[in-house]
């Protein structure tokens, strides 16, 4: 018999395996990232510029230095945290089709951004204060994502079940949507172009001298993510058995909130509201993996969702210098075939 179910052991060797795989395809595209762009530049000069050396054009080294390395970063961590909340927010809910957005903090970046772009043409000014156009959207995402990751923070204490929660979540977001339709039809065509653009969603708007902040503020919330695994396998045993292992339910659900609402409140803001990537990633990790602890599924889910969001921020420039595919253009060919299997499955189980 003991041939036919996989050993504890044999499990945590696969799950190496995997992440080791996963580790060596992520560092590849990485390095394609860096490589390939709108504009050609030799690998040999892209590996001078690399060892700090000069490929003799000051333009290229600014495209790599300023422009694909921290592109390559965000991808990397955007993935990262888009993944890990979207395992998170399936875990809780018991819903394989929770994801990132579901609980309205998209909507709620959304409408921040609709608010600076179409209400105030871009830029936030008060007096002899003012931010740039950049800043100004950064600004208005996060501050919108972080007002509706409150409400649901505030709801969570007053609704103990969890797909009560979920359903106000997508109430939330109906209303943040709506807001925005109202914003759309008084703005200026160049305001609704510049939200339209920003909801594509892009691994290249966050500058250089930005990286470090996206790097400690997502870093944080992965952090919690992986503190929360055995929460996370607990809650998989049912609310009851939880409770029963010594689980503050309250206390785990509101941890969790605060993760995801983190990690997609900052990249939202940052990168606009990328889509798929938290809902197919962590049933890849699943289908790779065949299991549900999360000991080895969240270190995986973390890291197919690098690899996902760098193959297609790697996809986006293939153009070359026709331009870069919006990525909201590239993730659904790749999440929306996860989820239809998801539901084939579902229907077969049910039967």
């Amino acid at each position: 018999m003991s041939a036919h179910f996989p050993t504890e052991q044999n499990m945590e060797k696969q799950s190496r395996t995997i992440a080791t795989v996963l580790t060596f395809a992520a560092l590849l595209l990485f390095l394609a990232n860096i490589c390939f762009g709108t504009v050609r530049i030799p690998f040999n000069d892209v590996i001078t510029i690399l060892t700090g050396g000069s490929s003799g054009k000051p333009s290229w080294d600014f495209i790599v230095l300023q422009s694909r390395i921290p592109s390559a970063i965000t991808a990397v961590l955007a993935g990262m945290s888009l993944s890990a909340s979207g395992l998170m927010l399936q875990t809780a809910f018991r819903n394989p089709l929770a994801g990132p957005d579901i609980l309205g903090i998209n909507g709620g970046a959304g409408l921040g951004v609709a608010i600076v772009m179409m209400m105030f043409g871009g830029r936030i000014s008060a007096g002899s204060f003012s931010l740039g156009s950049s800043i100004s959207v950064i600004a208005g995402a996060f501050v919108g994502a972080v007002i509706v990751m409150s409400i649901i923070l505030l709801l969570s204490s007053r609704l103990k079940r969890p797909v009560m929660l979920l359903i106000a979540g997508i109430m939330v977001s109906y209303l943040a949507s709506s807001v925005i339709s109202l914003l759309n039809f008084f703005a200026s065509a160049e305001g609704v172009h510049s939200y339209t653009m920003w909801g594509m969603g892009n691994f290249g708007g966050v500058p250089l001298d930005q990286i470090p902040f996206f790097t400690i503020a997502t870093s944080a919330g992965l952090v919690m993510a992986i503190l929360l695994i055995k929460p996370l396998n607990a809650l998989l045993l049912g609310d009851f058995y939880a409770e029963n292992l010594g689980i503050s339910i309250r206390r785990v659900r509101t941890l969790l909130l605060l993760a995801t609402g983190i990690l997609v409140a900052v990249t939202t803001a940052f990168c606009g509201p990328v889509s798929f990537i938290g809902l197919a990633v962590p049933h890849m990790a699943r289908l790779m993996l065949k299991s549900g602890n999360h000991l080895s599924l969240m270190p995986v889910t973390i890291l197919t969702g690098a690899v996902t969001a760098l193959l297609c921020s790697l996809i986006s420039s293939l153009p070359g210098d026709r331009g870069l595919i919006p990525i909201n253009a590239i993730t659904p060919v790749i999440g929306a075939p996860v989820i239809i299997w998801i539901l084939l499955r579902k229907q077969r189980d049910i039967r």
